[in-house]
């Protein structure tokens, strides 16, 4: 499956869940979790973000396996994304973010900031499969996005090992207080 088709089904999936509400854009998790949309129960929100981290992990390795050719002046897989991210952001209130875990950040903006950010590096470097948190009207979810041999090259450029490495991929969603 092509992964625009991927993402386009993941999207209508996050609209008929109910998420879609006015169109404003969220600059914060505080303006998420004040945006006026229907909020969805934790567990919905648990269930939205598995299938939302599932679709943007294959469709970063997918891309970034077969459509991507270095040196010819292509952007980044996971930069080109960070439009997607936007746009989710934009249309259904929902907040995707990079995390460095391992490895040589490629932006500065994708290392750790807040205190759950912090908690997620710690338990990806232990080999948790998530971690999750929700306060405040959000629900957070951070798990592995995992960098394999085409990444190693900027992430690991001093490598000794070809073995697969982490990043991080939070996903943010309103939920019910």
């Amino acid at each position: 499956m092509k992964p625009v088709i991927v993402f386009a089904a993941v999207v209508a999936a996050l609209g008929s869940w109910g998420l879609a509400g006015e169109k404003k854009p969220a600059a914060d998790d505080q303006a998420l979790a004040a945006a006026p949309v229907k909020a969805a129960s934790v567990e919905h929100a648990r269930r939205q973000a598995e299938i939302l981290h599932a679709a943007m992990h294959a469709t970063l390795q997918i891309v970034h396996h077969r459509y991507y050719v270095e040196d010819e002046g292509l952007p980044l897989p996971a930069f080109a994304l960070k439009e997607v991210f936007a746009d989710v952001e934009r249309e259904e209130h929902v907040k995707l973010r990079w995390l460095v875990v391992e490895g040589q950040a490629m932006n500065t903006d994708h290392q750790a900031e807040t205190p759950f950010e912090h908690e997620a590096v710690r338990a990806i470097k232990d080999g948790k499969p998530f971690h999750e948190q929700a306060a405040d009207g959000l629900y957070r979810r951070a798990a592995p996005v995992l960098l394999t041999a085409h990444c190693l090259k900027c992430h690991f450029p001093n490598r000794t090992s070809t073995a697969t490495q982490k990043a991080g991929l939070v996903i943010t969603i309103p939920v019910k207080q």
